[in-house]
């Protein structure tokens, strides 16, 4: 389980501070899903780095199963359990794909192996294998070997930033299925951040941030109660009954 309490992070813009994480607090119980939502630039993506360890918090205090892991750094998150994937993903010269899956994994796979985490991701896995992470391969390429980093090992919490920015349909389609796989089996919490309709429709929690703000946050009906009730009527004449 992740618990957070009024986490805080303030930045200093031409000697002025702002608040991009303004007091925010929730949790998220094992197996549960919450989907990050709200309008670009409102601080959703920070709020990812902090809990992942890449930014450090002023103020509030970041609990993984009982534990304050609230000094942590970015490697001793990821040795706790947490696993985090970019937006944009970053690029590494020398690096090649199985290599980095390898090292994601915390050992040695083999090429069936990371044959099977490229192909979850809509990769052509032989095509892959030895390709260098640098600017021969697309954005959309990186975000789907990025995802696949994650997939690599279980974690307690999974935070994937936008994890449909960059990639095709048919590739989103089969991300979906395993995002609804992992779901299915309970064994890690999920965060994602996203603006998809399909994805939003799969939490369990959704959290709207704009301006570093929590505006709602709750299940999908207390959220969007339109939109579930928009859906629920539509079952019914599909299925002939009445709401």
């Amino acid at each position: 389980m992740l618990k957070v309490e009024n986490l805080t992070f303030e930045v200093n813009e031409e000697g002025k501070k702002r608040c991009l994480v303004n007091h925010i607090s929730f949790d998220v119980k094992d197996g549960e899903m919450l989907v990050i939502t709200g309008p670009n630039g409102g601080g959703k993506s920070t709020l990812a780095k902090v809990l992942a360890g890449i930014e450090k918090a002023n103020s509030g205090e970041i609990y993984l199963d009982d534990e304050n892991i609230t000094e942590y750094d970015i490697d001793h998150r990821a040795n706790a359990g947490i696993g985090y994937a970019f937006q944009q993903p970053p690029r590494f010269k020398g690096m090649t794909v199985t290599r980095m899956l390898s090292l994601a994994a915390g050992k040695e796979l083999t090429e069936e192996e990371s044959c099977k985490l490229l192909s979850a991701v809509g990769l052509c896995s032989e095509d892959y294998l030895n390709r260098q992470l640098d600017g021969t391969l697309s954005g959309g390429e990186m975000k789907r070997i990025e995802i696949a980093t994650v997939l690599a090992k279980s974690h307690k919490v999974s935070i994937f930033d936008e994890p449909e920015a960059g990639i095709d349909l048919w590739s989103f389609s089969m991300l979906i299925k395993r995002f609804e796989e992992i779901h299915r089996e309970k064994k890690e919490c999920l965060i994602l951040i996203s603006h998809q309709e399909k994805i939003i429709n799969m939490a369990d929690k959704i959290m709207v941030i704009e301006d570093g703000e929590v505006k709602k946050y709750g299940t999908k009906e207390d959220v969007f109660p339109t939109l579930f009730q928009q859906e629920k009527c539509q079952k019914c004449m599909t299925e002939g009954g009445k709401c």
